[in-house]
């Protein structure tokens, strides 16, 4: 009851606070909610984004590439969670967005048990709600994954979730406030690898409270990304996944398909076979650099390089 009076409440922060202090994005006005955002005009895009840094990279990368081809866009990024967004798509408050394969499945069917790339790719596309399609997924992969500090790597010997199970019960995990009830969170954990945490503290989706708080020992196991540069700069562990609880995760364009003409699949197709695994943990090494880089020119400077822009 602790952890889901926590998870709920962090969910319930995560829709009100998603766009830093300003608000919800889409809210249609003060006291709005996401359902009053008219829809966008018919020749205009609204690219929408979750509230964390490597997605919204994704999603400007995305509109400037639109742009360049001289197609309109809206951006409302920083929405929130998957809970936040997926029903705006479907409302049409937001056109197109970038996505993860596997985590997008789960949230449409939540009994799959589909893992591999492919198979994941295909049930997306058999099983989205009539409207939404996605396009040509990349090979690029942004994972969850269970991280734990090399000392306490060391200290139960564990290179996979299977090894760290028996100690999970001495430990405080962290995360998202939504990874305490997602099928492949906690719920997943404990059904595949027995593995039930001494208690869940809800921070922020592969954010700086969470890589704080793992770096402090405040908590000893932490939800982050596998794209996050910090855990190689720091020499953390993401443990291994045997029984494959974290299914692929292929960065794809998931867009309202009235607003998927062949020049708007074209250039995101093109975005998509650009993009690589290694690609994104440099993105967002270059974005740990504030001071020097942000969105937009990290953005642009990947689109000129990659001659997409």
């Amino acid at each position: 009851m602790k952890r889901t009076l926590v998870a709920l409440a962090g969910l319930l922060a995560v829709g009100l606070t998603a766009c830093g202090g300003g608000g919800d994005p889409l809210a249609g006005g003060p006291g709005g909610t996401a359902a009053e955002q008219p829809p966008a005009a018919a020749d205009v895009i609204r690219i929408g984004s979750a509230n964390f840094t490597e997605n919204r990279l994704l999603a400007e990368i995305y509109a400037q590439a639109l742009e360049a081809k001289g197609v309109t866009v809206e951006r409302q990024f920083g929405i929130g969670s998957r809970e936040v967004y997926f029903p705006a798509l479907q409302d049409g408050s937001i056109d197109l967005i970038p996505e993860y394969s596997g985590n997008l499945l789960q949230e449409i069917d939540p009994e799959t048990t589909a893992t591999q790339s492919d198979q994941v790719y295909q049930q997306v596309t058999e099983k989205l709600p009539d409207g939404l399609i996605v396009l040509e997924q990349s090979t690029a992969q942004n994972k969850d994954a269970v991280v734990i500090t090399q000392e306490t790597a060391q200290k139960y010997n564990a290179r996979s979730i299977a090894d760290l199970a028996p100690h999970c019960g001495e430990l405080v995990f962290g995360g998202p406030p939504e990874f305490a009830e997602r099928p492949y969170g906690l719920p997943g954990i404990e059904r595949l690898y027995g593995c039930t945490f001494a208690e869940f503290r809800s921070l922020d989706a592969g954010g700086p409270l969470t890589v704080s708080a793992l770096a402090d020992g405040s908590i000893q196991a932490a939800d982050l990304f596998t794209t996050d540069p910090t855990i190689e700069d720091r020499g953390w562990v993401a443990l291994e996944d045997p029984k494959n609880n974290f299914a692929a995760q292929h960065v794809v364009p998931l867009i309202n398909e009235a607003k998927a003409s062949p020049e708007v699949r074209e250039t995101l197709n093109a975005i998509s076979a650009a993009l690589t695994t290694e690609g994104l943990v440099q993105l967002n090494r270059q974005l740990a650099d504030a001071a020097t880089n942000s969105v937009e020119s990290v953005a642009t400077e990947w689109l000129a390089a990659n001659n997409l822009a």
